[in-house]
């Protein structure tokens, strides 16, 4: 079974920056596949939501509403993902979590983390 870990969560204001990690433990790499790795985030009230994703081969996917602001990235010898945010808006404010598929389409999730934007 793997786990996620998110963290770089936090509070910062309109236009501002984070960068969120996922970092995967629990199974011997070798023993496992990455097909892809992303980020999603759920406001409250609102139904969960794609951030972005990066496939194992390094083809990343946006949403559209935050293409050229956020990017995603992995360091697949740490088996951790990244998500720099830039520009951050009020609404972006939610909850984000880290979703990992691997193997023959298995997924596992992190506990998320809260990132709250705000002056």
């Amino acid at each position: 079974q793997v786990q996620l870990v998110e963290s770089g969560g936090g509070l910062v204001q309109p236009g501002g920056s984070l960068r969120l990690s996922c970092a995967a433990s629990g199974a011997s790499r070798s023993r496992f596949s990455i097909n892809s790795m992303g980020w999603y985030r759920q406001a409250p009230g609102k139904q969960r939501e794609l951030v972005a994703t990066i496939a194992g081969g390094g083809t990343t996917n946006y949403a559209g509403s935050v293409k050229g602001r956020f990017t995603i990235s992995a360091d697949n010898a740490k088996n951790t993902a990244y998500l720099q945010m830039n520009s951050l808006k009020p609404e972006e404010t939610a909850v984000y979590y880290c979703n990992m598929n691997y193997g023959l389409g298995r997924d596992s999730w992190g506990q998320g983390t809260q990132v709250t934007v705000s002056s």
